[in-house]
């Protein structure tokens, strides 16, 4: 059989990158993974590789200087690299989501200013829709932005922005007054840019990063908005995208959703690799683990897993490339993947038994990192009620 996680079909080209980013990953982020983690500093090194690599602008048009390349390769790219570390996954993961929602909804001004910087990683990308006591119940954010004159003045707190201190450009939803006879549409999104770094400036303040059990390196905030002014022409796509806000969120979340799929791929695959090389080695009771039928069946249901969840996430991320909407089919790759992720690490650490526990070993590193997806872009359940909602709308009953 082929190594686990093959994704049949691909292009040469798609073939090539991805063998481009897996030798970078062997050699620029797993040999380093754990102590820049353990440090909980940014991987400068790293990023500036995947600067020259082009992977800033993977997914933004050729004609704004990106690659043009589809949500699936993207997939498998930050399949690869969260392999490697998910914390350096993180670093494009907010900032792809922005760019796509600016290719997707932006005006034409917007993209060709925009796009070019984006795609060079010059300018980074965070996305901002939560706050401390909304989470994913989105209607009940409490952030607005009110006319005055030719602007607009922001007041509200967001929360869990990754990089929220390094991005020059936030995504950011607020509530506006349109007289839409819905909540979701009297929501508008602000292109907000602001100069990198952490403290405050005309209103708008970064306060510090979150402390995290894991997915460290890369900077969690929040952001506090007091009177921040923002012209009219920072909404995103315009005039036109007033009151879309939530929309256009929604459709960043649901390719955000392949994502943080194949992030939970990826640290399933590297649970695997360090569970199958470790049982090999170790001896116990005059045998390799690999001799106990025990460790065998693991192996063999980690292995399934891992299958598993790479297949649910190729097809979500095939059908939003096919111009579909692909949100059960999202939900569902998030769902299985991020669930699964946490099963295959936590029987990896098992099998590394006392050792498992130590910080010489990586898998001590990916224990802590596995929790952060079944929360990411929306928890387990809010994922299932998309799901059933969904399935309830497909099969309908006839009366």
């Amino acid at each position: 059989m082929a190594r686990l996680a093959a994704t049949e079909g691909l292009t040469e080209v798609q073939q090539e990158i991805l063998s481009t980013v897996r030798g970078f990953v062997d050699k620029e982020i797993l040999p380093y993974a754990t102590d820049l983690e353990h440090k909980d500093e940014f991987p400068e090194a790293i990023v500036e590789g995947m600067k020259e690599m082009g992977l800033f602008g993977l997914m933004i048009p050729e004609e704004y200087g990106g690659l043009g390349e589809s949500l699936l390769t993207y997939a498998l790219v930050v399949e690869e690299i969260a392999r490697g570390w998910t914390s350096v996954s993180g670093v494009i993961n907010t900032h792809f989501i922005v760019a796509y929602m600016l290719r997707q909804h932006g005006t034409d001004e917007q993209k060709s200013r925009l796009l070019p910087l984006m795609a060079t990683g010059e300018l980074r990308g965070a996305f901002s829709m939560s706050e401390p006591g909304c989470g994913s119940d989105v209607a009940a954010i409490k952030s607005k932005g009110v006319r005055d004159g030719d602007d607009y003045l922001l007041d509200g707190q967001k929360m869990w922005l990754t990089n929220g201190a390094r991005a020059g450009i936030v995504a950011t939803l607020v509530k506006t007054d349109e007289g839409g006879d819905s909540v979701y549409k009297n929501m508008t999104t602000f292109l907000i840019e602001k100069e990198p770094g952490f403290g405050s400036k005309n209103g708008l303040s970064i306060p510090g990063k979150i402390e995290k059990m894991g997915y460290k390196g890369v900077e969690t905030t929040e952001m506090v908005m007091e009177g921040v002014r923002v012209p009219a022409s920072s909404i995103l796509g315009g005039e036109d995208g007033r009151g879309r806000g939530f929309y256009q969120m929604m459709d960043g979340i649901e390719v955000g959703r392949v994502n943080v799929a194949a992030r939970a791929c990826g640290i399933s695959i590297r649970a695997f690799e360090l569970a199958i090389a470790y049982a090999q080695q170790r001896q116990t009771f005059g045998k390799p683990l690999t001799g106990h039928q025990a460790i065998q069946f693991k192996l063999a249901e980690m292995a399934t897993k891992v299958e598993a969840s790479h297949a649910l996430m190729v097809n979500a991320a095939r059908l939003k490339d096919s111009g579909k909407r692909n949100d059960v089919e999202a939900g569902m790759a998030k769902l299985l993947a991020s669930e699964y992720c946490a099963e295959v690490t936590q029987e990896s650490f098992r099998i590394h038994g006392g050792y498992g526990y130590s910080k010489e070993y990586e898998i001590e590193r990916l224990m802590r990192e596995a929790p952060f997806l079944l929360i990411g872009e929306g928890t387990s359940e809010i994922q299932k009620t998309i799901i059933s909602r969904g399935l309830l709308k497909e099969y309908k009953a006839k009366t």
